[in-house]
């Protein structure tokens, strides 16, 4: 069974065989030895460090025997987030705490992305042919329409929440990451920015300067907190 097969019976069951090892292991490499590893490479280097070479080392191994495995990048990304997504828990929708039980899935996959620095870019523009992923999108889904909002609108609120909190991530892990570097502490100090902002000339940038505290106000994860808030209050008035 090649790579592509493999994907394939991923998509079918809950699980798949394995018969394929490395050329320089003596134990057969699986599947979930992938992940382990790759996840393992991005907690402690980042997403940016993952390549199927660096997997490979990681692994022991050639980054041919990957392919065994893997059809590509793009596959290795679905199957990690897959992983993040299988410890999600989902509860039973309920049409009276809808809005509760959104924010708390919410919060949950914005904890796991956030566990490994940068490794939500791997799930933008990700299809969710993964069944760990689409039992996600689905819990979801079922969690907006059982809160009375109209399949269209679900749909695509279904697509921005997730995106939105894939989204957030990614910056959060930016910011996190040039944090590290010394010469980008002016950038991220929070007095520093609201003292820039309130130096532009007034004339020209009359609500920036005077909203300047608003505009850089906010800590932990208030601003995720509000934008999903946001949506989830206007869905319900729709």
């Amino acid at each position: 069974m090649d790579a592509r097969e493999r994907r394939a019976a991923r998509h079918r069951s809950p699980a798949a065989g394995n018969d394929v090892g490395s050329r320089r292991r003596r134990a057969p490499i699986t599947p979930e030895q992938v992940v382990d590893a790759a996840l393992g490479v991005v907690a402690a280097e980042g997403y940016e460090a993952l390549t199927m070479r660096r997997l490979a080392t990681a692994l022991d191994t050639g980054p041919a025997s990957l392919y065994a495995h893997v059809v590509n990048k793009a596959d290795l990304d679905e199957l990690l987030i897959g992983r993040l997504c299988a410890e999600l828990v989902l509860p039973e929708p309920d049409p009276t705490t809808w809005r509760d039980q959104l924010r708390g899935v919410l919060a949950q996959m914005r904890d796991q992305y956030l566990r490994y620095p940068g490794i939500s870019r791997a799930g933008l523009a990700l299809a969710p042919t993964d069944r760990e992923i689409a039992r996600v999108s689905e819990g979801v889904l079922s969690i907006l329409l059982t809160g009375g909002v109209a399949p269209q609108a679900a749909a695509w609120a279904a697509d921005a929440l997730l995106l939105y909190t894939a989204a957030y991530c990614l910056e959060v892990s930016i910011v996190r990451q040039r944090a590290t570097e010394d010469d980008a502490v002016w950038v991220l100090d929070r007095e520093e920015m609201r003292g820039r902002l309130a130096a532009l000339p007034a004339a020209t940038f009359p609500n920036t300067v005077r909203y300047a505290g608003e505009l850089t106000a906010g800590e932990g994860h208030d601003r995720f907190d509000f934008t999903v808030g946001l949506v989830l209050d206007g869905l319900a008035h729709r």
